[in-house]
């Protein structure tokens, strides 16, 4: 997966923005306002934050090197990707579903109607 890639199947989700609030070599996916994806832009490999169950983030940075804690950022609910093709494209994906929907529960339950 390359940064468009990324970019194409976070957009894919409803209710998502991207900008660049922390400059621009991060960009920022959004839903209803709320951070579910942190990309670093200046780095040799994609990298990418993503919010995570935190037992699951545990397990996951176990298995793979390239999944480590959340780089700036709370490492029990988050963790840095490094893709690297250690990590199976479809557990990326999965990583990145998981983030939307975690924080897609978070928010105000007007919201989640509009969401489905």
């Amino acid at each position: 997966m390359d940064i468009e890639q990324l970019r194409e199947y976070c957009l894919l989700k409803r209710e998502v923005t991207e900008g660049f609030p922390f400059g621009n070599n991060t960009l920022v996916f959004k839903v209803s306002g709320k951070i579910f994806l942190i990309a670093s832009l200046n780095q040799p490999l994609l990298q990418f934050n993503v919010k995570c169950d935190p037992e699951r983030a545990i397990a996951l940075r176990e298995q793979f090197g390239a999944i480590q804690p959340g780089y700036h950022m709370n490492k029990k609910l988050w963790n840095t990707i490094i893709v690297d093709r250690t990590i199976p494209q479809k557990l990326i994906k999965e990583m990145i579903d998981d983030s939307y929907l975690l924080v897609v529960k978070s928010l105000p339950k007007k919201f989640h109607g509009v969401l489905k």
